[in-house]
């Protein structure tokens, strides 16, 4: 798969809506990845829009056929969040680098990447994955929409080769997706990265908001909480809302 093809374009709606073209067509090849300069429709998870910077993000889709049961649908998603955090955890041991449920990558506290995975069943067959990443990398600023924003260059004041960088990702994402390990040791360091585990967060489902503290993620990607009077509660994603929490000197 690592030798399969790159598709490099300049300007794309998105290079996740790409790759399922492309499955829809049957001319999609494991480990075919498409890459961006720029996306006009990036997507996020549950349909928001992910906001890149041209030149200064890396934006890429890798398609994949997954080994795994339809079943472990997240222990999959498990394994290539942690190797892509893995990748960027390598890059400076100064971060705090950190998973926050489902699938964002945290950095320092703030997010500087999202990874979104859609499937492609065909009666009971799992037949594609296709990994969406989108990172910051190159931003030096965000505006002001966006304060819990990072990049890589923020937290470390380098500037990275965003081609350099797409391979040893690429490479991790796709040993993660043939991964042989047992869904427990997946969960296991999908876990040991889970951001906030232990701590109190703030949640909300646009009416109510109340706090609970992070447990775990269970295999089947809820998300494991203890509510302030002991009860222990799983959230499915989109169940409960994140708040993200301003901090204070």
């Amino acid at each position: 798969m690592i030798d399969s093809f790159i598709i490099e374009l300049d300007c794309i709606d998105s290079t996740n809506n790409y790759a399922m073209q492309l499955i829809d067509a049957d001319k999609a090849q494991p480990g075919l990845t498409i890459v961006a300069n720029s996306q006009t429709e990036g997507k996020g998870q549950r349909g928001r829009t992910w906001v890149d910077a041209p030149g200064d993000s890396l934006l890429m889709s890798v398609i994949v056929q997954p080994k795994d049961a339809i079943s472990a649908q997240f222990a999959f998603n498990a394994s290539v969040t942690v190797a892509i955090a893995n990748v960027l955890a390598k890059l400076n041991d100064n971060w705090q680098l950190h998973i926050k449920w489902p699938n964002d990558i945290i950095i320092n506290d703030k997010k500087a990447g999202g990874i979104l995975i859609e499937n492609v069943i065909r009666g009971a067959n799992w037949t594609h994955a296709v990994i969406g990443l989108g990172l910051n990398v190159n931003q030096s600023c965000f505006n002001d929409t966006l304060p819990f924003a990072t990049s890589l260059k923020i937290n470390s004041g380098e500037k990275y080769d965003l081609k350099e960088l797409r391979y040893l990702i690429r490479n991790e994402i796709l040993k993660a997706a043939n991964s042989v390990q047992p869904i427990a040791e997946r969960m296991k360091q999908y876990n040991n990265r889970l951001y906030k585990k232990g701590q109190t967060q703030l949640f909300t489902d646009n009416n109510l908001q109340w706090n609970a503290t992070i447990l775990n993620t269970e295999p089947n990607g809820m998300l494991c909480v203890q509510l302030e009077n002991g009860t222990i509660e799983h959230y499915s994603h989109g169940q409960a809302l994140w708040v993200w929490e301003q901090k204070t000197n």
